[in-house]
């Protein structure tokens, strides 16, 4: 990958990519799930603390071959060998493999009574990967033969190995200490439990993927946006045939975790991350970035960044606006053009129509916000809290310089800066008294344009300069 993050830790679609794995192996309901860790491994098991409690870490100090990786796995939780059950082996780097997949390899595996069920993909172009050899009699597994190893005949073969097995569990840890390492690795390699169950008189199986791209594992950059493109589209499809209108599927964007319901509609060039959920009749987009944001049924966001907030019923955002974290928007509240909120609560029917900043404030109902109004939160060492109440009407150029209040039905005037709580009912104005200086242009800038244009504005009708 070249970067300092650790490959299983690169992110698609919002989630990692042993995460992506971890959540497809969950579906399966294991009573225990162990990740083997070795290449810094520090960053990977604080990782794992985080997204999944409940798996454990067996750590490979010695990158010594898959077969030494999962007697390692194996040995932390059954040091005896004597495991009941399957097991199944996944790589931590395949992030497109699903839970229903690993349900149907397990389900194979029990029905076929085998000692080990190989996860293979049949694949338009299996140039590099190992073939599967197949007893055409009963359909069993006898080889898997390398592309550098195979005839001619084993390379026209299109069904390829996964790397992702179902072992029986105490026949598994009794073939690994068999494994031995004379190869031009000097390895141990997990492919070679399925010869020396083969030889033992143990059935080998298949189970073929429902979708060949499931199996890839991830190498590179390319690899990852490729990766990414397709989880994207299934994500993409699945709402859609939920009932949510995708106008441009190649340029919408998803997380895994994001939820919608029908007749939501996703406009082009949107973004949506996180935890967020876009409601019944609610539309987003188009040019909006959405992160753990629930959005209301029947609300509108139009081109918007909008992080770990909430859009009531009916509302409306932007176009171009910022909502910050902690911002709250009741049913048809309104946050209008280039409006920045953080730490609000907008009441009902509400509105911020433009050219303002909403910072720790609660708004109350059926308020009307001016203009360019400022909520002066920050004194240089402490955020500060601003309540406006309802049914109230703010003059533009407003700044109301927090902590301050304004009560139920208040007006204050335009251009003026708050700095005392505002009775219910009143009109506050805090602005310096206009004074006009006449014939100032004219001695302070003779002959400028706007001295000439004074000059000419003053003369009588009809006369000459």
């Amino acid at each position: 990958m070249k970067s300092a993050t650790p490959k299983v830790l690169h992110e698609l679609c919002g989630r990692s990519l042993v995460g992506h794995v971890l959540a497809a192996a969950r579906e399966l309901s294991p009573e225990r799930l162990v990740v083997v860790v070795g290449h810094e491994r520090e960053k990977v098991t604080a990782h794992l603390s985080v997204i999944d409690t409940g798996a454990r870490t067996a750590v490979q100090d010695e990158q010594n071959g898959t077969g030494h990786a999962v007697r390692i796995g194996l040995e932390s939780i059954d040091p005896a060998g004597s495991l009941d059950g399957t097991v199944i082996v996944v790589c931590g780097d395949t992030p497109l493999l699903t839970g229903g997949t690993l349900q149907d390899l397990a389900a194979t595996h029990g029905a076929d009574g085998n000692a080990v069920t190989v996860l293979t993909a049949e694949v338009p172009d299996a140039t590099g990967y190992g073939r599967i050899v197949r007893d055409a009699a009963t359909g069993a597994v006898t080889a898997i033969v390398e592309h550098k190893d195979a005839t001619e005949a084993q390379r026209a073969i299109g069904e390829i190995n996964s790397g992702v097995f179902a072992f029986d569990g105490r026949l598994l840890a009794d073939a690994l200490k068999k494994v031995r390492t004379d190869n031009s690795q000097g390895e141990e390699y997990l492919t070679d439990v399925l010869g020396i169950l083969r030889e033992a008189g143990h059935r080998v199986g298949a189970s073929v993927a429902r979708d060949h791209r499931e199996i890839a594992g991830i190498n590179n950059r390319v690899q990852l946006s490729e990766a990414r493109r397709i989880l994207n589209d299934r994500l993409l499809n699945q709402a859609m045939l939920d009932g949510v209108t995708i106008i441009d599927p190649a340029s919408t964007f998803v997380d895994v975790t994001v939820t919608f319901e029908r007749d939501a509609t996703v406009l082009p060039a949107t973004q949506l991350h996180g935890a967020t959920h876009i409601a019944e009749g609610a539309v987003v987009g188009p040019n909006t970035r959405l992160t753990d944001t629930t959005v209301h049924a029947g609300a509108r966001v139009d081109n918007t960044v909008a992080v770990s907030s909430e859009v009531g019923p009916q509302a409306s955002v932007g176009p171009f606006a910022y909502l910050r974290p902690g911002s709250r928007l009741g049913v048809k509240a309104k946050v209008g053009t280039y409006v920045e909120t953080k730490n609000a609560t907008i009441g009902d029917g509400t509105k911020v129509p433009h050219l303002s900043y909403v910072g720790d404030a609660t708004i109350g109902d059926f308020t009307n916000i001016g203009a360019a109004s400022v909520f002066v939160n920050y004194d240089g060492q402490d955020k500060h809290h601003t309540t406006i109440g309802s049914h109230c009407r703010t003059g533009s150029d407003n700044m109301f310089v927090a902590p301050v209040t304004v009560g139920d039905g208040a007006y204050t005037a335009a251009g003026s800066v708050i700095t005392k709580d505002v009775p219910a009912g009143s009109l506050a104005v805090a602005r310096g008294q206009q004074r006009n200086i006449e014939g100032w242009v004219a001695r302070k800038r003779p002959g400028s344009a706007a001295a000439k244009a004074a000059e000419a504005s003053t003369r009588e009708p009809g006369s000459e300069g």
